[in-house]
C-alpha cells in the first residue's frame, strides 16, 4: 500500500496522524471487497458467486464503502505504527477519528485520527538541585526495642489470676451507651470487643475508667470529653456507659536467652546471634528508606524544574488502576466498591480527585526515570544481574539459588533489570548533584517520614 502521513503535536503529549492513500490501493481494495461479497451473496434467483457487481452496488452499497475505509484505516494503521518507535499510541489510548472519510475509488483517501503518545522529555536542568540525606544511627536502644516486639510477638496470652483489671491488660468487655432516661440507646451495644488497656483502641476511650474494675464486674461509667477531642461526635459531650468486663488476660513472655533465639529462628544458635542479625536487618532497611527518601527528593525537583504535561489517558489509566486496586484490597468489585463509597457519603469522582495531584507527580517521576535511562543508554550486564542475586541473597538471607529460583519467570526477571538500570541511573545523578548532610533522627523517625 502507498500511502503518505503526516504527525502534528498536540497538547498533553497527544499526536493528530494525518494518513493519505493513494486511490489506485483506494481503487483496488474496493474491488477487493466487492470480490468477497460477489462470492459470498445471497440472492434470491441468483446461484451463490454468480451474483452480478452492478447488483450487489446497488443493493450493499453503503456497506461495501463502509467495509472497504475499514479495511483500508486497519491496514495503513498497521503498517504505520509497526515501523513507528516516536508516535506510536499508548496502549491504553486507541486513535480516535472524529470523522469518517468518504470513499471515492477515483481520489485519494484522507483520514485524521488523534490519540495519546508516550511523552517527549529532555531532563536538562538540574541547576540548583540538591538533595538532602537524613543522619540516622541504629542505636543499641533501636536493637532492643525491636527485639522486645519480637518478645511480644511471641507472648502467650493467659488468663489474669486475680482477674483484676490493669494498664496493658487484654480485656474483653460488653458495653453499651445509656440515655438520659436510664436505658440503653439502641444500636450503641457491643458485646466481646477486645482491647489492650492503655491503647485507646476504644469509642468511648475508657481505658483508665476500667482499671481496677474485675472479671464479671459491671460499671455504668460517666466520661466528659474535651471540646477539642478529635472524635466529633465525643467532643464537648457527657456520655454514661455500662461496660460489664467479661476477661482479663496477660502477655506471658518469654524469657530472653539462647533458647528463646533459637525458637524464633533455628538459624539462631544464642541470643548474640540473633541481635547481630537483628541489627544487620535494620541497617539494611536504614539504608533502602534512606535511598528512597532521596530518590524522592530528588525527582520532585525534576519534576518542578523540567515541566511537561502528562496525556489524559495516562493518567485516567493510573487512577482506573488504583480504583481496582482498592476494590481488590476491600475483596469486592469496582462497581460494588462504587456503592460502598456512596453508602459512605463520598463518591468515586471525589476520591479520583483526590488522587489526581499524587498520580501525577508519580507518573511525572516515572516518565522522567524512563527518559533519562533511554537518554543516558543504561543498561546492565549479565554480570550485573548476577551481583544483585548475590546482594539480594544476602540481605534476605537466602541462598543465590533461591533468589534466581525467585526471579525465573520473565515478568520478574524483567522487573530486576530495571530496577538495576534506575539504580544505576540514581548513582550516576548523585554525582552530578549536590547531596548533603540532612537532619538527624531516629531509627524510628525515619520511618514515620512521609
Amino acid at each position: 500500500m502507498k500511502l503518505s502521513k503526516e504527525f502534528t503535536s498536540l497538547e498533553k503529549s497527544a499526536v493528530k496522524l494525518t494518513v493519505t492513500i493513494e486511490k489506485k490501493d483506494v481503487e483496488a481494495a474496493y474491488k477487493s471487497t466487492l470480490a468477497k461479497y460477489v462470492k459470498n451473496a445471497q440472492i434470491p434467483g441468483f446461484r451463490k458467486g454468480h451474483v452480478p457487481a452492478n447488483v450487489l452496488e446497488r443493493k450493499f452499497g453503503d456497506s461495501l464503502k463502509a467495509d472497504t475505509i475499514g479495511e483500508l484505516i486497519d491496514s495503513s494503521l498497521n503498517e504505520i505504527f509497526q515501523n513507528e518507535t516516536e508516535n506510536r499510541p499508548l496502549p491504553y489510548a486507541q486513535p480516535v477519528m472524529e470523522k469518517m472519510p468518504e470513499l471515492d475509488v477515483t481520489k485519494d483517501l484522507v483520514y485524521t485520527v488523534t490519540y495519546d503518545v508516550f511523552p517527549k522529555v529532555e531532563v536538562k536542568n538540574f541547576s540548583g538541585v540538591t538533595v538532602k540525606e537524613p543522619q540516622v544511627t541504629i542505636t543499641e536502644a533501636d536493637v532492643e526495642k525491636e527485639i522486645k516486639n519480637i518478645q511480644e510477638r511471641n507472648a502467650m496470652v493467659i488468663d489474669k489470676k486475680d482477674g483484676t483489671v490493669a494498664k496493658d491488660d487484654i480485656v474483653t468487655i460488653n458495653y453499651s451507651e445509656i440515655g438520659d432516661d436510664g436505658k440503653e440507646i439502641e444500636g450503641s451495644k457491643r458485646e466481646d470487643f477486645v482491647f489492650t488497656v492503655g491503647s485507646g483502641e476504644n469509642i468511648y476511650k475508657i481505658d483508665d475508667e476500667i482499671i481496677g474494675m474485675k472479671k464479671d464486674e459491671t460499671k455504668e461509667i460517666t466520661k466528659k470529653y474535651k471540646k477539642d477531642d478529635a472524635d466529633p461526635e465525643l467532643a464537648g459531650k457527657t456520655k454514661k456507659i455500662s461496660v460489664t468486663v467479661k476477661a482479663v488476660k496477660i502477655r506471658d513472655l518469654p524469657a530472653l536467652d539462647d533458647d528463646f533465639a533459637q525458637d524464633v529462628n533455628e538459624k539462631y544458635k544464642t541470643l548474640a546471634d540473633m541481635k547481630a542479625d537483628i541489627q544487620k536487618n535494620m541497617e539494611t532497611a536504614k539504608n533502602r528508606r534512606l535511598r528512597e527518601i532521596k530518590n524522592n527528593s530528588l525527582l520532585t525537583q525534576l519534576v518542578e524544574k523540567n515541566p511537561f504535561e502528562i496525556p489524559a489517558s495516562m493518567l485516567q489509566a493510573e487512577l482506573d488502576g488504583r480504583w481496582n486496586m482498592m476494590a481488590q484490597q476491600f475483596q469486592t468489585t469496582p462497581e460494588q466498591l462504587e456503592k460502598m463509597i456512596l453508602a459512605s457519603g463520598q463518591s468515586k469522582e471525589t476520591m479520583l480527585n483526590e488522587w489526581t495531584g499524587n498520580s501525577e507527580q508519580m507518573l511525572k517521576s516515572r516518565i522522567i526515570v524512563d527518559s533519562l535511562i533511554r537518554a543516558r543508554n543504561i543498561s546492565v550486564t549479565p554480570e550485573e544481574i548476577e551481583e544483585q542475586y548475590k546482594k539480594i541473597a544476602e540481605e534476605g538471607g537466602m541462598t543465590v539459588e533461591e533468589v534466581k529460583k525467585h526471579y525465573e519467570d520473565a515478568r520478574s526477571k524483567e522487573y530486576l533489570i530495571d530496577d538495576t538500570k534506575e539504580n544505576k541511573l540514581y548513582d550516576e545523578i548523585y554525582k552530578e548533584v549536590k547531596v548533603s548532610k540532612g537532619d538527624k533522627m531516629s531509627f524510628e523517625e525515619l520511618f514515620a517520614q512521609k
